[in-house]
């Protein structure tokens, strides 16, 4: 009996009057056959003559399917079978690779066993033997330094100087190879050997080479005459400079073991120096004097050495960089290229005398640091042997430089507070003195386009003397809060300029009210072109990568400053902008309220009752109208000579549109018209209105559109008038019946000139006309 769940499974299906159950869950032929009954005969009892054929096919079907059967009965014992032999063989291979690695496996372990004894006595063996090699290595690093040693000690008692220089300098190369072993006695060894003769032979060279500088009469210290005297006297005798050219060479053998040997002073880490190799030994005996004459004068009790003139030493060092360069290019660099060395006498001997200045400043600014006066000037006088040192003596940014000295933390937070400090009273003195507001160039038409004020020009120089001080420093991050600070003095700058603004707000047209709206103008459009500048682009890289790595601002800004469509300054140059537009807003609506009330007598004018222009001679002017063109006239002419060019533009087209937007809603659409009043609006406009603005572009009309378009509907004669009333009134009537026609009415309406006035703006207009004929509807 099936148990409920499986009578659930069941399901009915009606052949004729019998019932047939299918079991979803088993192949159930029965069900199967009734439905091929029912799908190939079903209640059709003619369609018994198919049985014949259906027979024959289900024979076929059935024949086929019997040989398939026989086929795959007969194919897959086979298959099994050969599969049944194939693991046979594969375990009886299995079972005799294990009984063979069995035997080998104990072969093995007794092998291993037999050779335990052996193993370890080996292993006895070849540890003392490694001991007995590196005793034997140790000894032949003994005797290679000895040797070594006994070849300089012969080079010298024969006086082969150059052979025994490069001898050491082999010496010191092993030195440096011995290095990552643990033996630190034979280090110690190496060291002191290199050392002792090191010594020697510097010594030697050193003083060989000093007796030929001063031969050479160096330093040249004195004035340029002596210094041409000096350069004059080895001509007579070249063996001077043969013998320059010999120990300078030999100097620079010894340049491995002196880099060994001799640490060079460093300042702190707090400077961030990048790092330099050190001078090499030639260049430092050659500046010996000239430290110890800065050392003199720039240090301890001397009167030259006082905080109020760092200059001295700064002109100094620039005058030893002057006077050496042409010895060091003609006499010195030549050795050097011959040497194969890859340094430049001149930027190596600068470097060597920049180091002084820098241990100099390091030591000078911890005691005027909180001395306002002292430090501003300093970093005035720092600025200017910098520009100079780079720009006439080729000095590398690479190298350390005077702008790390004043990158250090409390020295920059000082500069940095300084700086807004006198930046501020520069801002307070250029706003308060008389000439604030006038433009230095005013007389000179050329130069005068942005009649910028003088307040704003003085601060925008500011501005970019602030930059070159700040250009040079060394990173980026430094770069960044200048740039915050002159962000700081635009955005302080700007409400300055907004306070005085409000002081004049009732005089939007007067002088002042103007010179600020040039002054705003003119830093916005200076800080755009800025933002073009490579320097600035530059920061505005590196302010992209400092906020992507502090999540300050959100995707869509970062994408916009990594694709260039902002710039370090747009934060700035918006508010300015606004400022601009407010400001500009103001003296249109001002102007305009002077125009409206000088238009009350032109809007109550008998536009009904005017004569037809056939009645008149000759056109004139409406005398209502007088007022109101010649406010806009004056003020026009006014602010023309006022604002700049770009501002004009804007202040002026302004103004069109909402006078253009005034007359018609308050003038033409407030009234009816006949056919004089239509002309004579007509003339007023074309003749009188829009001439006023053609000196500024060369379409005025095209400023007044609904004017212009106005006119045009009511100066349409009665044929054409009514032929586009029809075209409008057909055109409503359609889209009140789901039939739209728009285009039509567009159409008829483009070819009058009306573009911009919608449909029922000039059914309105047409209706404005004051006499129709009688149609007859």
């Amino acid at each position: 009996m099936k148990s409920i769940a499986e009578k659930e499974n069941m399901a009915t299906v009606a052949v004729g009057k019998k019932e047939v159950t299918k079991d979803l869950d088993h192949c159930d032929i029965p069900y199967y056959v009734s439905e091929f009954v029912e799908r190939e005969v079903g209640n059709d009892y003619d369609s018994l003559r198919k049985l014949d054929n259906l027979i024959d096919k289900l024979s076929e079907n059935k024949k086929q399917l019997e040989e398939q059967v026989l086929t795959v009965s007969s194919e897959v014992p086979k298959r099994i079978q050969n599969a049944l032999k194939n693991a046979e063989d594969s375990k009886k291979s299995l079972s005799r690779l294990l009984e063979e690695e069995t035997v080998l496996s104990d072969s093995i372990n007794s092998h291993l066993l037999k050779a335990q004894p052996w193993m370890e006595d080996l292993d006895v063996l070849i540890s003392q033997v490694e001991e007995i090699e590196r005793h034997l290595a140790y000894l032949k690093w003994i005797s290679r330094i000895e040797e070594l040693s006994d070849r300089i000690q012969q080079y010298l008692m024969t006086n082969n100087v150059p052979e025994a220089a490069s001898t050491l300098a082999f010496m010191a190369e092993l030195d440096i190879k011995l290095q990552a072993s643990s033996c630190s006695h034979l280090l110690t060894f190496v060291r002191s050997t290199v050392k002792f003769w090191h010594k020697i032979l510097k010594d030697k060279l050193s003083s060989d080479f000093e007796e030929v500088l001063t031969q050479l009469r160096w330093p040249f210290v004195g004035p340029p005459q002596s210094q041409a005297l000096g350069l004059a006297v080895p001509a007579s005798a070249p063996d001077i400079y043969n013998n320059l050219e010999m120990l300078f060479s030999q100097l620079l053998k010894l340049q491995t073991s002196d880099e060994l040997l001799t640490k060079p002073k460093q300042l702190p880490e707090k400077y961030s120096l990048p790092p330099s190799p050190p001078i090499i030994l030639p260049i430092q005996i050659m500046l010996n004097p000239l430290q110890k004459r800065f050392k003199y004068h720039f240090t301890g009790n001397k009167q030259t050495n006082v905080l109020n003139k760092p200059e001295w030493y700064l002109t100094q060092v620039l005058m030893w960089i002057g006077n050496h360069a042409k010895f060091l290019d003609d006499k010195i660099q030549p050795i050097l290229d011959k040497a194969g060395s890859s340094v430049n006498a001149g930027l190596e001997f600068s470097r060597a005398l920049v180091m002084l200045i820098l241990e100099k400043l390091a030591a000078d600014i911890p005691c005027l640091l909180y001395d306002d006066a002292l430090f501003c000037h300093l970093v005035d006088e720092v600025l200017l042997f910098e520009r100079e040192l780079y720009s006439v003596h080729g000095y590398l940014s690479s190298f350390p430089s005077c702008m790390h000295i004043l990158s250090e933390e409390s020295c920059f937070q000082r500069w940095l507070t300084v700086e807004k400090k006198f930046a501020l009273q520069k801002m307070d003195s250029m706003l308060s003195s008389e000439a604030a507001w006038i433009s230095q160039y005013k007389d000179i038409t050329d130069v005068d386009e942005m009649k910028v004020p003088d307040c704003a020009e003085t601060f925008m120089t500011l501005l970019l003397v602030i930059t070159d001080r700040y250009k040079n420093l060394p990173t980026a991050s430094r770069k960044l809060q200048f740039l915050g600070l002159q962000k700081e003095l635009v955005d302080d700058f700007r409400i300055r300029l907004t306070q005085v603004m409000k002081e004049e707000t009732r005089a939007s047209l007067g002088f002042r009210y103007c010179a600020i709206l040039n002054a705003v103008n003119y830093i916005a459009t200076v800080l755009a072109d800025w933002a073009d500048n490579v320097f600035f682009l530059q920061l505005q890289q590196a302010e992209l990568e400092v906020r992507a790595e502090s999540n300050a601002v959100s995707k869509l800004q970062l994408g916009q400053l990594a694709s260039m469509e902002s710039s370090v300054f747009d934060e700035m140059i918006n508010l300015l902008e606004r400022l601009k537009h407010d400001m500009l807003t103001r003296q249109v609506d001002h102007v305009f309220r002077e125009v409206r009330d000088a238009a009350k007598l032109y809007k109550r004018e008998r536009w009904l009752s005017l004569p037809s222009q056939a009645e008149q001679a000759v056109m004139s002017l409406s005398s209502t109208a007088c007022p109101m063109l010649l406010t806009l006239r004056d003020r026009l002419l006014q602010l023309e000579q006022q604002l700049c060019h770009s501002l004009f533009k804007i202040f002026w087209q302004m103004l069109a549109e909402k006078v253009d937007i005034y007359i018609y809603q308050e003038i033409i659409m407030a009234n009816h018209f006949n056919e004089g009043g239509a002309a004579q609006l007509q003339f007023d406009m074309s003749r009188n209105l829009f001439p006023l603005f053609s000196h500024y572009c060369k379409r005025p009309e095209n400023y007044f559109k609904h004017i212009k378009e106005a006119c045009i509907i009511l100066n349409l004669n009665i044929g054409s008038a009514l032929l586009l009333k029809d075209v409008l009134q057909s055109a409503s009537e359609n889209e009140t019946t789901l039939k739209p026609n728009q285009p039509s009415a567009i159409a008829a309406l483009n070819e009058l000139g009306v573009y911009k006035l919608a449909q029922k703006d000039v059914e309105i207009l047409l209706n404005l006309r004051a006499s129709w004929p009688n149609t007859g509807k």
